[in-house]
């Protein structure tokens, strides 16, 4: 049980350390078009976004994918600025299933693409035998899909309050908080280190 806890404990570290905020802010691009009601969606979405995390972090661990780290924390404010265009450019649209089997391909891919940041850090910390990796790694994806769930959680909420008390739009609040995480992503992209090639 401490084993579990362990890895439970690094994955949800993962995804709420502050200084690591670009998960955080992926979660925050991925749910902001949604309300409560929508619960279900976010909920597969979320998953699949651990399915594909998880995934990346097998294939590293076992040494079947390798890719540079430079060009991995690159990707990863790709994915988040995509993303919130995304969300930018259909706030207050009705949509219909159209979109919903690439939003979750999409969400699947950038979750590969999230966990192979991580990878190089984990097989640090993972010793053992090939067998004796995956419990780990489900243990650590577990800790990340609950610490996923917690932020999904408080980002309803406050679009809950933002929307009832404030009486913001849901198309209004999609639009400013999708025009607010490419301001903070932009400069991400622009610091990072593969330009410096």
């Amino acid at each position: 049980m401490s084993q579990f806890w362990i890895y439970f404990q690094i994955g949800l570290k993962h995804v709420l350390d502050i200084n690591a905020y670009d998960h955080v802010l992926f979660l925050i691009a991925l749910t902001v078009p949604y309300l409560f009601k929508d619960w279900k969606k976010i909920f597969l979405l979320v998953s699949i976004f651990t399915i594909g995390h998880t995934l990346a972090l097998v294939l590293s661990v076992y040494g079947i994918i390798a890719i540079k780290v430079d060009v991995v924390e690159f990707l990863i404010p790709i994915t988040i600025l995509v993303t919130a265009l995304y969300h930018l450019f259909t706030a207050g649209k009705t949509s219909k299933n159209d979109g919903v089997n690439l939003v979750f391909f999409i969400t699947l891919f950038f979750g590969i693409i999230h966990g192979l940041g991580f990878s190089n850090y984990f097989k640090t910390i993972l010793g053992g035998s090939a067998t004796s990796k995956l419990l780990p790694l489900g243990e650590f994806a577990l800790g990340i899909e609950a610490a996923q769930l917690v932020v999904v959680f408080v980002v309803l909420v406050i679009s809950y309050i933002v929307q009832t008390v404030f009486r913001f739009s849901k198309r209004d609040w999609a639009l400013v908080m999708s025009a607010f995480i490419i301001g903070v992503v932009i400069p991400m992209i622009i610091e990072s280190p593969i330009w410096n090639r």
